[in-house]
């Protein structure tokens, strides 16, 4: 690719009718912070209850198999929710007690739903993404990375990807948090 690497290239700007600009990731694939952090929410909450189910049918005798998928499976969504609180707090400038509490309340069961309802009720979950393409300027280095974030989310998604199976594979080599 002329000009630089490939990483380096920016697609030309989209727009939707009456010229806003718009960034890949909402032009895509639909997904702005609000639908991603929903996507989420209920995600974890899903998986609490099946854990929690699987902790029962171990309880009543009937089967240990259940646990380490259904531990396994939370485990992973538990990660990559944390990662999207972090992504859609910075991109919605949240203040950080907001943005702490949805990540101390992932581990509750159920309690990411509420929280999710709350935030959106409060109008702090975008339809669009502020740091995109056409979007603000980061004015912090966090913004910064996010930025280049949802500026290149194919190579992003995958980083981010790895990284979160990075860090569950360590997780599970140290053992489940409750004996």
């Amino acid at each position: 690719m002329r000009g630089g690497a490939w990483w380096r290239h920016r697609a030309p700007p989209l727009t939707v009718p009456g010229g806003k600009l718009i960034s890949a990731l909402d032009s895509v694939s639909g997904v702005t912070p609000r639908s991603l952090f929903k996507t989420f929410a209920l995600a974890e909450v899903v998986t609490w209850a099946l854990l929690i189910t699987a902790m029962i049918v171990r309880g009543v005798g009937a089967t240990d198999a259940l646990v380490p998928i259904a531990g396994g499976v939370h485990g992973f969504v538990f990660l990559t929710y944390c990662v999207v609180t972090v992504i859609v707090w910075i991109d919605g400038r949240w203040r950080a007690g907001r943005g702490i509490l949805g990540l101390a309340l992932s581990i509750i069961p159920f309690a990411t739903w509420p929280f999710e309802v709350l935030t959106d009720r409060a109008g702090l979950l975008s339809r669009t993404w502020r740091l995109g393409r056409g979007g603000e300027e980061p004015g912090n280095v966090l913004e910064r990375l996010l930025a280049w974030v949802l500026r290149h989310i194919a190579l992003a998604a995958v980083i981010l990807a790895a990284l979160v199976v990075v860090v569950f594979l360590v997780l599970l080599r140290l053992g489940p948090p409750v004996g």
